[in-house]
């Protein structure tokens, strides 16, 4: 699976990907998450434009799953993955966090962070097997406690949430 930068003229369907990876949520019962709308192209543009968007692409060039980050505090912040269902459970979501560590690693970036359901066994418990742990509230930078303000603003907080940190090992360790 190759996974390279998200190009301008994609960003449409980057939206498609996430709608069809959140009906997902419906068949648990949380339909709300199934009917939130991708992130607006602007938003999406953005994330392009600082270099801070990946795609993995199908033998076609044609993407599948994408990811999209912020410099949130200290860390590289996954702001969401998206993998089409199409193409999930062959590795795609961790592939693109392995390669949003190595980013982090080559800019000196000590961790990623995220921010996800608690619950939702694709979610906190998939982030953990990749690496992740939850990261207790008294640890959280300005820029996570804000993160987590919009989230609640937004109505996420009706079901348990969770912020989740990975180191970034040095190259030393690494390599």
């Amino acid at each position: 699976m190759l996974i390279r930068r998200v190009r301008l003229d994609e960003l449409p369907l980057l939206q498609d990907i996430e709608r069809a990876a959140g009906e997902c949520f419906r068949e648990i019962g949380m339909p709300e998450i199934a009917e939130d709308e991708p992130p607006p192209l602007d938003v999406l543009a953005r994330h392009q434009r600082s270099g801070l968007a990946w795609a993995a692409v199908d033998g076609g060039d044609a993407p599948v799953a994408y990811l999209i980050a912020d410099r949130i505090d200290d860390a590289l912040h996954v702001e969401q993955v998206s993998v089409h269902p199409g193409s999930a459970r062959r590795g795609i979501g961790r592939a693109l966090l392995d390669h949003l560590t190595e980013r982090a690693r080559a800019a000196g970036v000590p961790a990623l962070t995220l921010t996800t359901f608690a619950d939702v066994p694709w979610n906190a418990p998939y982030y953990a097997r990749c690496g992740f742990r939850s990261l207790p509230e008294a640890q959280w930078g300005p820029g996570l406690r804000e993160v987590r303000a919009k989230e609640a603003a937004h109505g996420l907080d009706r079901w348990p949430r969770v912020a989740m940190r990975r180191a970034v090992p040095s190259r030393a360790l690494a390599g």
